[in-house]
């Protein structure tokens, strides 16, 4: 920690103070009030001079906070939402009652606030301007869960870094991502937003995350802070309810859920967001013990945490507190820095009645702002709170931006079904190729939930990209024919720029169909694109079924039957019941929400341009019913009865965790572990060979499992602990070797309350998925 510590602070203020008469001029003009500071802020394209410790962002804000009056230090931990310009939105800022505004991404609105903020407000310091980049800003990545089935974090950490760029162009700072819920339950709709069900996955990615999002240290060119959310166990919702009641128990919420936040703030994360949800009867934006005895004594932690929207507010909905004044107190008390809301805030008014009342001592509240401050100090704000409007469009149309979104699309691709070796499509086979499907011409639909700073017009779609694909000497021809829509509205709604579509009448909705069949049956091939809508996967978007929306699977069926070979595209971001579809249709291939260059993407793993590598990193269940559903499950009374729990189907996965098929063809043998016994504080080498038996090259993800078979607690069948995705040339074989030691062998023991490497024997597995067969054992010894 004190290591990145010292390379951000080095930078900051290499462009903090240029010299000591800097310093001076500074400390001149926070004593007096003047707009001094401002004016010497401003000065761009200055090279100051180095200073390489924290302890002098420390003491530049020690200085400012003497200086600032309680009203401006309370202003700090409110941000509100700007959706349009407001006279009393600038007013807030122009008293400074405003530490950050989110949700603009205007770069001329940005730098009109910013001035009000370094040039009229009290102390003259720029605010945070945040933005939910989730997954790119204009040019869209994949959404999350489609990344983490890369199962390549070097995909994950450079589609951030561009998003990154792309968002500090047009002046956001500060991203509400990475998202790093585990979610086990495929009905919630924000398991589109996270790494799936696996806490080594999910830990994986979201080191990759925050590395993408910050760079090295927090002041390196092009980069911005980064927000780990929501904290925590949101995605363990009652019912994959969004919003509701989380109930989970201690070694669940150590070994699982806080996994990944922990591994984040390993990585340097700068800011961590409050979850909405009551954990364990404690609202988490209330929780004292999540946010100061788990995140900052245990973990360190030296950042700030934000709350989610309305979330402080919103204990009093819970139920938690008497009323708004008490809410700001608690919240406060617990930990959180400050407050996101739309429109007023609650600390707004709550904090500076708990400092009259002396419920918050004025070094408490000291406490809550420096790191805010240290935060812009280190990014560089106070120096630099302006961009160049002029260079906003050659940094988010960079043609490296979209030629990285296709290959990270094509990368996160999973290959589920190919029956007799259908794909890849040989482009001189067909003459007439339909695509048909409520996806075939979305543009949309392509691009997921929270990409709100796209435009759907750059979106290439999956008809698109196979024309360019295949030129104009093949004809293909589309056809919708299914309308989805949500039988509830999403409030996001209205922030989409997608034009919406009129409703079909019963009797066109008829005849759609039948074209969308009429036109099957005239080609060569037919391309069947399946899934959800943008607005059925996300915030607000929980299901209680997982069938395919309205006449999907009859146009499935439909297309089927015409006796054309069908290849089956997914587009979604959660696993479907796709039962019928497995059965009968030869080729699938799950696309996810792929991006502005999905149709590219999707076009050359259809037609050999690029070969599947993608795995799941969800167990897919049947059906609704089983979930939640996952891999890493106790072994329990009766396992030889796991797959007969229930009496109508089998209970277990459609398809397994880690799953995914290739145009290539791999063996993986050989396993030997260097050591059969290890001492507690020693490392075990698992190692194997990866073989590419076909003629064609391709990517394998080489997957470790372990199990402990006794100890302090029952452990899970089977828990990942290390993979590699390699890339083999025909008939190409290569080793892979995973070390596995203290850290992958403790886990949080209920039994005892506490952190637990027990002396046991291991089962370890090597290979493809988490059904892996290639297996030895190794001991820890007493």
């Amino acid at each position: 920690m004190e290591e990145k510590w010292k390379h951000a602070s080095t930078g900051c203020l290499r462009r903090w103070v240029a010299n000591v008469a800097f310093g001076t001029l500074l400390a001149i003009s926070l004593q007096s009030g003047t707009k001094l500071f401002a004016q010497v802020i401003q000065v761009e394209h200055q090279v100051p001079a180095p200073f390489t410790n924290r302890g002098a962002i420390q003491h530049k804000v020690d200085d400012l906070l003497k200086v600032m009056t309680t009203e401006e230090k309370i202003g700090q931990l409110n941000q509100v939402f700007f959706f349009a310009p407001s006279s009393s939105i600038d007013e807030r800022i122009r008293k400074g009652e405003l530490g950050s505004i989110l949700f603009t991404t205007d770069p001329a609105q940005i730098n009109r606030m910013q001035r009000i903020a370094v040039n009229e407000s009290p102390h003259h310091i720029p605010l945070l301007i945040g933005f939910d980049v989730v997954h790119g800003l204009r040019t869209i990545f994949p959404v999350p869960i489609a990344m983490a089935a890369s199962w390549d974090p070097s995909v994950e950490e450079n589609a951030q870094r561009i998003a990154a760029s792309e968002a500090r162009a047009v002046g956001v700072d500060w991203t509400f991502a990475p998202m790093v819920d585990i979610a086990r339950d495929a009905r919630w709709g924000r398991i589109v937003e996270g790494a799936g069900e696996d806490p080594f996955l999910g830990s994986a990615m979201a080191r990759a995350q925050v590395r993408g999002f910050q760079g090295e240290h927090l002041d390196a060119p092009d980069h911005l802070i980064a927000c780990v959310k929501h904290f925590a166990g949101y995605g363990a919702a009652e019912g994959g309810r969004d919003y509701d009641d989380a109930n989970v128990s201690d070694a669940q919420m150590w070994n699982v859920y806080l996994a990944p936040f922990h591994a984040a703030v390993d990585a340097g994360v700068q800011t961590v967001m409050s979850a909405y949800v009551d954990l364990n009867d404690v609202p988490a934006t209330g929780n004292h013990w999540l946010l100061h005895d788990v995140l900052r004594d245990t973990w360190g932690f030296k950042g700030f945490v934000v709350s989610d929207a309305d979330a402080v507010k919103g204990l009093k909905v819970h139920g938690f507190t008497r009323d708004l004044p008490d809410a700001a107190l608690r919240a406060f008390d617990a930990g959180v820095n400050m407050e996101m809301a739309v429109g007023s805030t609650a600390y707004s008014t709550g904090i500076i009645e708990a400092v009259r009342a002396g419920q918050i001592p004025g070094r408490a509240l000291d406490d809550a702002v420096r790191p805010i401050l240290e935060t812009k100090a280190a990014m560089g704000l106070f120096e630099h709170p302006f961009v160049e409007e002029s260079r906003v469009e050659s940094i988010t149309r960079d043609p490296a931006h979209l030629e990285a979104a296709r290959i990270a699309a094509e990368k996160s691709s999973v290959l589920l079904r190919n029956e007799g070796g259908l794909l890849p499509l040989r482009a001189e086979a067909y003459k007439r190729i339909a695509v048909i499907g409520a996806f075939a011409e979305s543009r949309a639909d392509l691009l997921g939930s929270w990409s709100l700073g796209a435009n759907p017009s750059d979106t290439v779609t999956i008809a698109e990209g196979i024309r360019r694909k295949l030129g104009s000497g093949i004809s293909v021809e589309t056809a919708p024919g299914v309308q989805l829509e949500r039988k509830f509205p999403s409030p996001f709604d209205m922030l989409s720029k997608a034009p919406k579509d009129p409703k079909w009448s019963d009797a066109q909705a008829k005849e759609e169909f039948e074209r969308a069949i009429k036109t099957a049956n005239s080609a060569d091939l037919v391309v069947v694109t399946l899934g959800e809508l943008q607005s059925m996967s996300g915030e607000a978007a929980s299901v209680s079924s997982l069938q395919l929306a309205g006449n999907q699977e009859e146009l499935l069926e439909a297309a089927v039957a015409t006796g054309k070979p069908v290849v089956l595209v997914l587009i979604n971001g959660r696993p479907l019941d796709i039962r019928w579809a497995l059965e009968h249709s030869p080729a699938i291939l799950e696309a996810w929400f792929p991006g502005t260059q999905g149709g590219p993407a999707i076009a050359n793993l259809l037609f050999g341009g690029a070969t599947p590598g993608g795995k799941l990193p969800f167990t897919w269940p049947r059906d609704a019913g089983q979930e939640p559903l996952y891999y890493a499950h106790n072994t329990t009374h009766s396992p030889a009865t796991q797959s007969k729990r229930y009496w109508n189907q089998e209970s277990t996965p459609l398809l397994p965790f880690g799953y995914g098929l290739s145009y290539a063809k791999f063996s993986i043998s050989n396993l030997r572990i260097d050591k059969a016994e290890i001492k507690k504080d020693e490392m075990v080498k698992v190692s194997a060979d990866v073989e590419n038996l076909s003629d064609v090259s391709g990517d394998e993800v080489a997957q470790l499992y372990i199990h402990q078979q006794s100890g302090s607690a029952s452990r899970p069948v089977r828990e990942l602990k290390g993979f590699e995705r390699i890339r083999l040339k025909p008939h190409e074989k290569k080793t892979v070797q995973f070390s596995v030691g203290k850290d992958e062998l403790s886990y949080w023991a209920s039994s005892i309350h506490n952190w637990v490497l027990d002396s046991a024997i291991f089962d370890a597995w090597v290979g493809e998925d988490s059904t892996a067969s290639l297996h030895g054992t190794f001991t820890v010894a007493p």
